[in-house]
């Protein structure tokens, strides 16, 4: 008897060390519009410098540009407002506020120019652990997979809104900027809009992870995950949920301790 299956056509299936259809290039257009194909094609060969350079750049922009529509001024009283609410500002004598907010004005400067290379650290070790991750549930990525899964998932939400914000930005006022709830952004696309971050830190953190540029990361983390790994929906979705919830209590924690949403 003739093996049936024989006659039964079969779409080709990528394997890993396949060449890539996409450019470099490509993939960082397409992943806005085809994250399906877009991820099936990292997977034939991660891509992920570009990415990588694109969102670290962008976002140390943001941080230079809210520092420039400031200035010092603004970031001096920002400094003093956290240093008088904190346990030990009672205690200091004006010298040793003076002094206190000089150093963290130039801690302050050596972090935005730190930025690219601090956000590039960041994704790196994000990409490792959803690697990590991907393989305890019987994932096939390799390292490299799991870096681009991070970066790009992190590309189309960070784009859009480092574009939003700097809209914001140029058409409002110093004046109207408050830095204690501006430090992620200075258009929230999320219910913690409705909040006094100032009074419930706590809340508005914990509110503000409902947000559709982060929710928009976790669908497209979910599907590269499954795509570069070949694991399943559930499991993937199990990954950044998790990786999500951790996230949300350290900011949650940093809220809590520091008194300023996060």
């Amino acid at each position: 008897m003739e093996n049936q299956e024989a006659d039964v056509p079969h779409a080709p299936v990528p394997v890993q060390g396949e060449a890539p259809q996409m450019s470099e290039a490509a993939t960082i257009g397409n992943i806005f519009f085809e994250p399906g194909g877009t991820f099936e094609d990292l997977r034939r060969k991660p891509r992920l410098m570009l990415a990588t350079i694109i969102v670290s750049l962008l976002m140390t922009a943001y941080g230079f540009a809210l520092y420039y529509k400031v200035g010092d001024t603004g970031m001096r009283a920002f400094m003093i407002e956290q240093i008088e609410k904190s346990p030990q500002g009672g205690s200091m004598n004006a010298e040793q506020k003076e002094s206190a907010i000089s150093l963290q004005l130039t801690i302050a400067t050596a972090a935005r120019y730190g930025s690219p290379l601090l956000f590039a650290f960041i994704i790196i070790v994000g990409g490792l652990l959803y690697w990590g991750a991907a393989k305890a549930v019987g994932g096939t990525g390799r390292f490299l997979h799991g870096w681009s899964v991070f970066v790009y998932s992190m590309l189309p939400p960070t784009v859009v809104s480092t574009i939003a914000n700097f809209l914001v930005l140029a058409f409002k006022s110093a004046a109207e900027i408050d830095l204690a709830t501006s430090q992620r952004g200075v258009i929230q696309a999320n219910p913690a809009m409705l909040l006094d971050g100032k009074s419930s830190p706590v809340l508005a953190t914990l509110v503000g992870t409902l947000d559709l540029f982060m929710i928009w990361g976790w669908i497209l983390a979910a599907i590269g995950l499954r795509i570069t790994n070949r694991i399943s929906s559930g499991s993937a979705w199990a990954i950044v949920v998790i990786f999500a919830l951790l996230g949300i209590m350290f900011r949650v924690i940093g809220a809590f301790f520091s008194g300023n949403p996060t």
